[in-house]
């Protein structure tokens, strides 16, 4: 049984935020005599373009204040996306990131300009026998991996899990993520307004009477489903498999490694930090939550979550959790320990 450590969080300040984030760190830290490297990176979202909920820049202080009074190199960690935006490559994804504030320390785009800096890593699992992570994390033994935990349109939540597997992937490794997905558009619903073309960044969606997607260019990526506001481009996720492969990636990213990970429960909203633009939330508040198991963490915020809001809410996404639990992630069995 693994430990989830746990804070309390009921407003949006970051400087609250902020204390609670290190307070849980230095708690995890002792607690479960963690051996911290010389350099510690932190994977964090930066939120896209028009996005208003990620979180902000100022809630990771107390993290880095943490790590350099400990004599510990600290950066910001991360990849760039597969959909078009503006974090597909490094040059807009750096500019955006310190649109949105994030300079306190230097940022590292792990997988290159555009994606094509590679790591493998093998795991022999089901769906995949090695893994695609970006290549500057094969020079880390340790990561403080962050999470803002939020629904997911394909993966159901996104928290830990997600943040390692999609969140560690170089662009190839995301393309292998969302592969044998075929996005189909619903004609009849389809109001040909054009924004999924938009999102498109291998040019797979033509306009006749409605939006067409054009199978043998398409990499699955589903930012058009993402973006479209009527619903009518859809995908059958469980043939697919995407939860399981992201269970698969999300090992891999662990594979000899020391993470620790940070949950950030607030702000949750139905749609994740990739999406540019507003989205009211859909829960209050929770807490801040830790752990060295990143099935358990997640699995503890989920179960909060509904214990909270909605018993079913984000219900899908316990595939990814049992089957990390499956292939030897983590567990979802986990006791929530308080800290004051």
């Amino acid at each position: 049984m693994s430990r989830v450590y746990y804070q309390k969080y009921d407003g949006n300040q970051p400087d609250v935020l902020s204390q609670l984030a290190r307070h849980l760190f230095e708690h995890i830290v002792d607690a479960e005599q963690v051996q911290l490297e010389k350099h510690v990176p932190i994977k964090v979202h930066f939120g896209e373009k028009g996005n208003t909920t990620f979180v902000p820049p100022g809630s990771y202080e107390g993290l880095i204040d943490a790590l350099e009074d400990r004599k510990i190199e600290a950066s910001y960690i991360e990849t760039n996306v597969l959909y078009r935006g503006a974090r597909t490559n490094r040059t807009d994804h750096l500019k955006l990131a310190k649109e949105h504030g994030f300079t306190q320390i230097p940022i590292i785009i792990a997988d290159g300009e555009i994606g094509e800096e590679v790591h493998e890593v093998t795991i022999n699992k089901d769906f995949f026998d090695t893994v695609k992570l970006g290549k500057a994390f094969g020079d880390f033994k340790q990561v403080l991996v962050t999470a803002h935990f939020k629904g997911h349109g394909m993966a159901g939540f996104g928290g830990a899990l997600k943040q390692l597997a999609m969140g560690f992937a170089s662009r190839s490794g995301k393309m292998a993520q969302h592969s044998q997905l075929s996005p189909t558009v619903d004609g009849q619903v389809c109001i040909n307004c054009g924004l999924c073309l938009t999102k498109c960044d291998v040019d797979a969606i033509e306009m006749n009477d409605h939006a067409e997607i054009i199978q043998s260019k398409c990499v699955g990526c589903a930012g058009c489903i993402a973006i479209c506001p009527v619903s009518a481009i859809t995908n059958d996720w469980r043939a697919a498999h995407l939860k399981e492969k992201i269970s698969e990636y999300a090992y891999g990213a662990c594979k000899d490694k020391n993470h620790i990970f940070i949950n950030f429960l607030m702000n949750i909203t139905e749609q994740c930090d990739c999406m540019g633009q507003h989205y009211d939330p859909i829960a209050g508040h929770i807490g801040v939550l830790a752990s060295m198991d990143p099935v358990a963490l997640d699995a503890a915020c989920l179960d909060m979550l509904q214990d909270q809001e909605n018993k079913t809410l984000f219900d899908s996404g316990r595939v990814s959790l049992d089957h990390a639990e499956k292939i030897g992630l983590g567990t979802t069995n986990y006791t929530l320990v308080e800290v004051k």
